[in-house]
Formats: C-alpha cells, structure tokens, sequence
C-alpha cells in the first residue's frame, strides 16, 4: 500500500487529494506538489472510516486542533463526548483525545464514533497509565509496552500521534547545562526524561525509531514529532534545549519523509511576541519547510481564565508567519480540564486567529469571506452579516438581547449610525446607481 507521500511522489492524485483540493479551492497538482515535498500532509488512516481527510501546511487554509480527554479525577465518557461534538460544531478541523483515566481504549474508540474529524493521541500517556495500573512504576517501562500501544493507537484509525522523539540524553544535558526557570511542563516530555534517568538509556522513540516508521507507514498515521522541551513560560522560550530538540527533530523529519511517512513538526508554547517569527523561521528551516503545529503560542503567562486570548494573539502572529496548524487553548488552562463552553470559547478564537492569519496569506476564499461581511454590513443585511459570522448564533443572541427601535441600525449607535447617515447622504450601493 502506498502512503499518500508515496502516492504523491510517483505523481499519482488520490481521491483524498482531489476531494482536499475542492474544499480547499486550489489546484489538485499544487496540492499534490506540496505533499510530495514534505511541505503538506494529508491526515487520512487507512483505518479510520469515514474521516474527513485534511490538508495541513503551506498554502492551504490554517488549521485548529481541540484538545480533549479524560484525568484522573475527571472521566466521564459522556462529557467528552459532548466535547467532541462542540468542538466539531465550533469548526475545530481536528481532535486530539489526551485521556489520561477510566477506559482509555474505549474513550477514544467513541470520541473517533462521535465526529467525523481526525483524531491525533499520545500513546505514550496509555503505556504509562496501563504499566502503572499493573501495579509497576512508570519508569520501568519496557519500550515494547509504548510500541505496542502506538501499534493499537495507528490500528485503531489514529490519524496523526504525538511522539516525543527529541528529548533525548543529549537534549536533557542541554537543558541541565543552561538551567530554567521552569524545566519542562510537557507531559511527554516529562515522562520521557524520568524515563531515561531512571533506566540510564536512551528514549525507546529515537534509538527504535524504523520501528516506528514502519508502525505509522502501514496505516498511513501522520507523525506529529512533540516538542517535549517547550517553553512553560516566556522566560524560557527559545533557549538551548528547545533548539537542540529542534534539530533532532529535523533530522528525524527528513528520515520519515524518505520512508514515505507523513510528519510534521509541533512547536512552542509560551513565546513572548517578538519571538515568534524567529521561532517559525527556524522550524522552517531545520525541518525543510515540514508542517509547523503550534501550542498557541502563549505570549504572557499572567493571564490564566484568559489563555483563549493570549493564545490566539500568538496564533495570529505565528500562522502569519507560515505556522500551519494551531492547537487551540482554551479559558481553563494551567487551571483544570476544560468543559464543553471552555473548548467553544477556545476553538473560536484559534479560528479567527488561523482566518486572520489566512487574510495575511492569502489564502483562497479567506478576503472573500471578509468582503461577504462588508457588503452585508454596507446594506445594513442583518440577517447576512449574521449568516457570515463565524459564530451566527452568538452574533444572533447578542443582537435580539438589545433590538433597537430602528430594525436597520444597532443600539450602539441608534440614529448617528455612520452607515445609514453615508446612505441617507447619497452614498449607495453601485448597482442601486445602474
């Protein structure tokens, strides 16, 4: 079986190509080109029925990831379920089920049943749980456990995996040689390196990695190669340890691509704003133009209940400058796991940070949207500016909550519309004046 890589390089155009090429309003060759160089995946295991194949890197539409998933001291199926289904209804183009307690296998089998939307994981948080529940400790994990569960994971239908193949021995000196303020905050990347100390070897994930290859190749899984040495705090953002992962990551990258898996590279984090364009410049050149999926990035850690914002403003700024992929934040983070209003609030404002970033470059149909807008408000079309919304049921509410008693203006400005004041001074549409 051909990878769509490998499909893609022998010039063939798969019908996941076509179909991706229509949604996203571009030439089926340019998108085919693109897969073919590294420079854009198409999310689509063989074993997942009925997924809604994407397209992820340069020149198609930014996309937005919501995180989902069980804790240990929060695991109702029930809920992720309806989180599921909220973040899909918000437009979130893609899922990532992080469970961490109650039936781990059987959570994701449903969340992959509840939307069409591919599904990313961490197999690695499984393996840990399932050594841990065995009465083991998490650090004497044995490699074929975690590569035993990627296996279960990529046959399962899991689109894309995070793996935490950077952090390496090399990569933890680089850490403790330069010091931070917060070491590391991600999970995988946590175990990984308590890991390593423990058994005084080096992660499974790079000294094994064919191994993975081959596991991922067989059902066309993306790799999404995790940063597991992200910044948790602006203090700490492109420093040595991201930079040495970086790099190996790259490498690792360049090694996928030739075995014909797709792969794209995961990024900081909490990254002060004018470090963000550096930081996507060098993701691009390290990893050859490899797809870049961002955490955010954060730009100020003093603004937990509102790391929606603070996320979607680095959002913006990053996929303007050729980020691909945005994995949302939502309002709760650093502060418990979200519920289904925290993934609304946070799939939108990663989608208006991924559509202003679109207007920047140039994506097709993004100004189009835009100019649909202006034209409804132009008319005073309240019914079409809210049909264009990109969330028409709130722009409904908040609209019927304070109707005005002239239905063409809103309450804001009543009767000094500046709108309506431009009609009544003659200024009207042009093909009124025909």
């Amino acid at each position: 079986m051909l990878t769509q890589l490998e499909s893609a390089r022998k010039g063939i155009l798969t019908d996941q190509m076509k179909r991706v090429a229509e949604e996203e309003g571009m030439d089926p060759e340019t998108l085919r080109k693109g897969i073919a160089e590294g420079k854009i995946i198409l999310l689509c295991n063989t074993q997942h029925e009925n997924v809604e194949p994407i397209a992820i890197g340069e020149g198609v539409r930014t996309k937005v990831n919501a995180n989902i998933g069980t804790s240990r001291d929060s695991a109702d199926l029930e809920s992720e379920k309806e989180k599921a289904l909220r973040s899909w209804k918000a437009g979130a183009d893609t899922l990532m089920d992080l469970s961490t307690g109650g039936d781990i296998d059987l959570i994701r089998k449903e969340i992959m049943k509840a939307t069409p939307l591919p599904i990313g994981t961490v197999p690695f948080y499984q393996a840990a749980i399932e050594t841990v529940a065995k009465g083991e400790r998490m650090v004497d994990m044995e490699a074929d456990t975690l590569f035993d569960v990627i296996e279960k994971h990529v046959q399962d239908g899991v689109d894309f995996l995070t793996v935490h193949c950077g952090v390496t021995l090399l990569s933890k000196e680089r850490l403790e040689a330069e010091g931070r303020l917060m070491d590391v905050v991600s999970r995988g990347g946590s175990f990984h390196i308590e890991w390593m100390v423990s058994q005084k070897k080096e992660n499974p994930l790079f000294e094994q990695f064919d191994r993975l290859l081959e596991i991922a190749h067989a059902c066309d899984a993306a790799l999404s190669l995790g940063d597991g040495f992200r910044p948790g705090c602006v203090a700490d953002a492109t420093d040595r340890a991201q930079i040495q992962e970086l790099i190996v990551i790259g490498e690792l990258a360049q090694r996928a691509q030739k075995a014909g898996v797709q792969v794209m590279i995961e990024g900081p984090g909490h990254v002060p704003l004018d470090q963000i364009t550096t930081n996507v410049m060098l993701e691009k050149k390290l990893c050859n133009g490899a797809p870049f999926y961002v955490l955010g990035p954060i730009v100020t850690d003093i603004a937990p209940g509102y790391d929606h914002i603070t996320a979607a403003i680095g959002g913006a700024l990053a996929a303007s400058a050729g980020a691909d992929f945005l994995c949302y934040v939502t309002p709760s983070e650093h502060l418990r796991l979200p519920t289904p209003e925290d993934v609304w609030e946070g799939v939108m404002a990663s989608r208006i940070a991924a559509h202003a970033a679109d207007l920047a470059k140039g994506i097709p149909g993004a100004f189009e949207w835009d100019r649909r807008m202006a034209e409804c408000r132009k008319k005073m079309d309240w019914k079409g500016q809210i049909r264009e919304s990109i969330d028409p049921q709130r722009a409904s509410d908040m609209r019927d909550s304070s109707l005005p008693e002239d239905e063409d203006v809103c309450t804001m400005c009543a009767e000094f519309c500046a709108i309506k004041k431009m009609r009544e001074a003659g200024f009207v549409e042009k093909e009124e004046t025909v």
